[in-house]
């Protein structure tokens, strides 16, 4: 297996890779409706003894070290299957490769958000999938969905939950119990900044890609996403309108703290106890182990507030899957390893569980393989970034209720451009959510997918 020279990568920078593979058009500018290619592998094809040579591309740092322990495992079962496991840029150079067919890996690595543009040119895994669907996380399984065919073998679950500065909290006399809806957060910041004029406690993101995937979170809390099922879009709906009113309120009230995820601003204001609150994905819990100074193990996580009482405390922002592309040469014995690595639970402990370079188990996700996500069977440890918390109950509690029927547009990324930038505007004052709403749909429909 080869191994990488290069340097652990948080999500932030994995996303904003995704981001730029994205807007940059290529596979990700494909015309809504295209379907996917016309292979599907069989699940007869892969009762096969395993053997062979396969080439499987994964991302340089963290996770590529993390699955190169867990292919291990693999190999180690299957010793006439050898695996070249290549660290790569997968973003830029998967969508070339499958566009000239040349140098093609037998599976790869991908960010859901990515999916619906390169579908056509992957194999058909519904046959091989059937047998997992009951087991499999409804929103993940949508997401891998495109035209009804499977398109992915869907790894993580990235629960949307809220963390907080356990210590500022207290001290203003806020129990984090009460934080049970949006409008309760807010009287939350304002009960901190009574305590602490100079904080602006809820943070509200500055970077255009990653508020779009932000505001999608809470979108899909409330069942809704950019399209509906049926292809049409829904931007300009109630959900969102939801959305950015509250932000427009955090903002108008000097509640917030604009700033792009990670960044030095980000987290200055996070150690100095600015910021107090984050409404972000699971994988925010990188920054307190591996980058928080000050505020490391003052963090705690809760589940996201909801959006009216009794609503869905949990949504999803981000995530990955494996795919296999159509022209691979081994395409059967790339299924074999990815159903070892997420439906095989000697496979998916040994992904979660405690390796070199998260000693307490991988924690920045968690499966979306449903029996793998027993509260009481932890695969990952308590982080003492977060205070000893055990983050894997809390995660998997929101993992469950997050609300199925998600569907990824094609263009998604291209509506960065607009919806992304007219995000930006909001935050800045210089327009309203209604405003916002409107425009973006209006510059969608004409500009990413023609007349309705």
């Amino acid at each position: 297996m080869t191994t990488p020279s290069a340097t652990s990568l948080s999500r932030r920078t994995l996303f904003r890779g995704a981001g730029a593979a994205l807007v940059a058009g290529g596979l990700g500018a494909c015309a809504p409706g295209s379907t996917t290619g016309s292979s599907p592998l069989p699940s007869a094809s892969a009762t096969k003894p395993p053997s062979g040579e396969i080439t499987i591309w994964d991302r340089t740092g963290d996770l590529y070290k993390v699955f190169d322990k867990a292919i291990a495992s693999f190999t180690a079962k299957y010793p006439q299957v050898k695996v070249n496991h290549v660290a790569v840029d997968i973003n830029a150079k998967l969508p070339a490769t499958l566009i000239s067919g040349a140098g093609v890996p037998d599976g790869a690595f991908y960010d859901d958000a990515l999916l619906t543009g390169v579908a056509p040119h992957l194999h058909d895994l519904s046959q091989l999938i059937e047998q997992y669907k009951p087991d499999i996380a409804p929103y993940k399984l949508g997401v891998v969905t495109v035209d009804g065919k499977v398109v992915a073998v869907p790894w993580d679950l990235d629960p949307g939950l809220l963390f907080y500065r356990e210590d500022i909290v207290t001290r203003a006399g806020v129990d984090p119990a009460s934080l049970t809806t949006y409008d309760a957060l807010l009287d939350a910041a304002r009960t901190v900044r009574e305590k602490s004029p100079n904080a602006r406690p809820i943070h509200l993101e500055n970077d255009q890609f990653l508020a779009q995937l932000w505001i999608d979170m809470f979108a899909n809390q409330q069942g809704a996403g950019m399209v509906g099922a049926d292809g049409k879009l829904t931007i300009d709906s109630d959900p969102y309108r939801n959305v950015l009113t509250w932000l427009d309120k955090v903002r108008s009230e000097g509640l917030g703290t604009l700033a792009k995820y990670t960044q030095p601003t980000d987290l200055q204001t996070q150690d100095n106890g600015t910021q107090v609150f984050v409404p972000w994905a699971q994988w925010f819990v990188f920054a307190p182990q591996q980058l928080l100074k000050a505020s490391k193990g003052k963090w705690r996580a809760t589940a996201l507030p909801a959006w009216q009482a009794g609503g869905a405390r949990a949504g999803v922002m981000g995530g990955s899957s494996f795919v296999i592309p159509a022209k691979a040469k081994n395409p059967e014995l790339a299924w074999r390893l990815y159903e070892h690595l997420v439906f095989s639970k000697e496979g998916y402990t040994t992904v979660y569980g405690q390796n070199e370079v998260y000693p307490g188990g991988l924690n920045t996700s968690i499966p979306s393989y449903l029996p793998a996500l027993d509260p009481s069977t932890p695969l990952f440890k308590p982080i003492e970034a977060l205070g000893g918390q055990d983050l894997w109950k809390v995660a998997v509690e929101a993992g469950m209720q997050v609300p199925s029927g998600y569907t990824i547009p094609t263009w998604w990324g291209k509506a960065v451009d607009y919806f992304g930038v007219n995000v930006q505007k909001l935050l800045a004052g210089q327009m309203t959510p209604d405003q916002v709403l409107t425009t973006s749909a209006n510059q969608i429909q004409k500009n990413l997918m023609g007349p309705s």
